[in-house]
């Protein structure tokens, strides 16, 4: 599975542009961040992918789980959001979007 790594600076629309590309491709991406700024974009950039794969009838699944990395030879725990695309039909994609978006 391709691996998103998002940093504080990451631009949430960028990033949600690469995770629906990603879906819409393989059916699934691993979007990893670390420090409370990064997770902050990483949430934002999957709000916008949902709302990017509206028009091709898929929903997302995220799970998110904790995950530990090897950076510069240091260990660091990751936020891992393992991510799902799912084709849903027409009424419930705007059930759900109409039910969550307000």
């Amino acid at each position: 599975m391709e691996v998103l790594r998002v940093s504080a600076t990451s631009r949430p629309n960028a990033v949600a542009g690469a995770i629906a590309s990603v879906l819409r491709r393989d059916g699934g991406v691993e979007v990893q961040a670390i420090g409370p700024q990064a997770v902050n974009q990483a949430a934002k950039a999957l709000a916008i992918a949902r709302g990017y794969l509206h028009e091709d009838h898929l929903d997302l699944h995220v799970f998110p789980s904790f995950v530990t990395l090897t950076l510069h030879g240091e260990e660091r725990t990751a936020l891992r959001f393992d991510t799902r695309a799912e084709t849903v039909p027409d009424a419930t994609i705007e059930d759900a979007f109409l039910h969550h978006a307000g």
